[in-house]
């Protein structure tokens, strides 16, 4: 199971995948965070919705809205809601699952 911090930088891989290899020692969890409000606000304002908008169709507050764009605290769920109203879900669960696929599996050592 994934912790918050890997989801995360997980997400900013994502939404950056055509970018050169990126440099993890340098990237802070906060910066992360804030790149993923970014790209949740650029898809927002590309539909032409307004906070308040995507907040109700999403059945969050326009709070909640405005925190996740500034890069303020806020849950998987909330990130996996967003991303499916955007019709993004199907391309991050492939990237999840081709990532998956990366790992050996390994048998329980127990």
């Amino acid at each position: 199971m994934y912790d918050i911090t890997c989801i995360t930088v997980i997400f900013i891989i994502f939404a950056h995948q055509n970018m050169q290899i990126m440099d993890f020692s340098n990237i802070r969890v906060s910066d992360v965070k804030i790149e993923i409000g970014s790209l949740i606000k650029k898809m927002r304002a590309n539909r032409k919705l307004t906070q308040e908008e995507l907040a109700k169709r999403l059945n969050l507050s326009r709070i909640t809205i405005q925190n996740i764009e500034r890069g303020n605290n806020f849950t998987i769920d909330t990130y996996l809601l967003i991303f499916q109203y955007f019709d993004e879900i199907e391309s991050f669960s492939e990237y999840i699952k081709s990532k998956t696929d990366d790992y050996i599996e390994i048998k329980s050592i127990y």
